[in-house]
């Protein structure tokens, strides 16, 4: 029996190591991306928060057998390194010793994961290719060329991995009885620089991730392997102190000297970069179903795009390619119900990731300040080191195992409501570390 044609639309993260995976099960893969060819870019910088690779991510470039090449554009992280107005420091560890998330430029990661395509002579990558239309009774794609021409091909199998804004999941969205939803969150984000030391070196530890946590608002900033930092300003758009309020350069120069006094010290380009690079939304989509009978299935953004703030949007995608790739094997390839099925068990996690991500990003700009919230955490680490099988810390599941985000959500919620009846306790400071807390858990699991 002959291979299939298949179509991948958009040639990004998710696209790219698809397009890997299937070419590896000997398809003939067609890759289509709106944009020019980004192995031709040079420079990628204005507007894009550097991913955090973890456990999940790893296991999706594992299957394709890709992790070499990652691993030698990647930085770890073992932990978070908060930094107060005052300039104090406070480290908090991500899981156990020698568990770390990985910092790695979104650029360089999807030239590196097109490369790695473009390695099968089964693939065919096709640049400046716009999707504008599924045909989906032929299953035919249709895009606008380079010269406006319209360009229809029909293939057996379509991937929409097209972001965000998919035109595939667009077409799919007209279907009846099909859902979808996005929304948009009242910050925004921009991306700013630390850059390297003359020496090439970096300015602040490259073994973490900085959070410069404000409240309503925060800045982090991520290594990258050429001693600058990706810095990412995520602020809102209107309010008192907002986007909509930094009019002039002595109004930025202000702002950052009053809530980031030891960073504008290190970005020498900041206002340069403050009013060259664009203020970016933060959208969030829902769909469903995530497939059109066994022709189409959405990956990635397409299918959940998510916040950026648990680091798990390209993770999330990348585990998407892993988990069908593990039906295929399980199912096998021509199961005529294995797009129904690929949906089915992911649409729960695309759910759970979005709202495990919202519930972060109120932990990371206002909660990694709290000492009471820093003292939580040492006791559920305390805990979780002793009772390794009884308590896997919130974070160490989203971030370090396998278990299903629908599920780490769930116990999440239940860790949470132990841990603020222990931390109730009037002399939490003085006995957290003792046997008695440890039962008064225990108890309560």
């Amino acid at each position: 029996m002959s291979k299939k044609n298949v179509a991948i639309v958009g040639a990004g993260l998710v696209g790219s190591l698809w397009a890997v995976y299937l070419a590896k099960r000997g398809y003939n893969v067609s890759v289509f991306d709106r944009r020019s060819d980004i192995r031709n870019v040079k420079v990628i910088q204005g507007k894009s928060i550097n991913r955090a690779l973890s456990d999940r991510g790893w296991k999706g470039l594992e299957g394709a057998n890709i992790r070499k090449e990652i691993e030698e554009v990647a930085l770890p992280m073992y932990g978070r390194l908060m930094h107060a107005v005052d300039g104090e420091l406070t480290y908090q560890p991500y899981g156990k010793e020698g568990q770390a998330i990985y910092s790695v430029s979104r650029g360089i990661l999807n030239q590196t994961l097109v490369r790695c395509a473009a390695e099968f002579e089964n693939v065919s990558l096709n640049f400046e290719h716009k999707c504008i239309d599924v045909e989906l009774d032929t299953n035919t794609v249709v895009f606008e060329g380079e010269n406006k021409e319209r360009i229809h091909k029909q293939f057996d199998q379509i991937f929409g991995t097209d972001g965000a804004f998919s035109a595939v999941r667009a077409r799919m969205t007209k279907l009846d009885r099909n859902e979808y939803s996005q929304s948009y969150l009242d910050h925004g984000y921009k991306e700013l620089e630390i850059p390297a030391n003359a020496d090439g070196t970096h300015q602040m530890r490259k073994d973490c991730l900085h959070i410069w946590p404000r409240g309503e608002f925060m800045m982090i900033a991520l290594p990258n392997i050429d001693g600058s930092f990706t810095c990412t300003l995520f602020f809102p758009f209107e309010g008192p102190v907002s986007f909509d309020k930094l009019k002039s350069d002595e109004d930025i120069l202000n702002f950052f000297e009053k809530y980031f006094p030891d960073a504008k010290a290190l970005m020498p380009e900041l206002l340069l970069d403050f009013n060259t690079n664009p203020t970016a939304s933060l959208v969030m989509t829902k769909c469903n179903p995530w497939n059109y009978k066994n022709q189409i299935a959405l990956m990635g953004d397409s299918a959940h795009a998510i916040v950026p703030f648990y680091g798990q949007g390209m993770n999330s995608g990348f585990e998407d390619c892993s988990e069908l790739n593990r039906l295929m094997n399980e199912m096998g390839e021509d199961h005529p119900d294995l797009l129904k099925e690929y949906g089915k068990i992911r649409k729960p996690n695309g759910d759970a990731i979005l709202e495990l991500a919202l519930r972060n990003y109120i932990e990371m700009r206002d909660l990694t300040a709290d000492k009471d919230f820093l003292l939580q955490k040492k006791i559920e680490g305390r805990f979780a080191s002793k009772y390794p099988e009884k308590w896997i810390p919130l974070y160490s599941q989203v971030t370090f195992s396998h278990i299903p985000y629908h599920q780490a959500l769930s116990n999440g919620i239940r860790q949470d409501q132990i841990m603020k009846e222990v931390m109730n306790r009037h002399d939490i400071q003085d006995v957290w570390d003792s046997e008695e807390i440890e039962n008064e858990i225990l108890k309560r699991l």
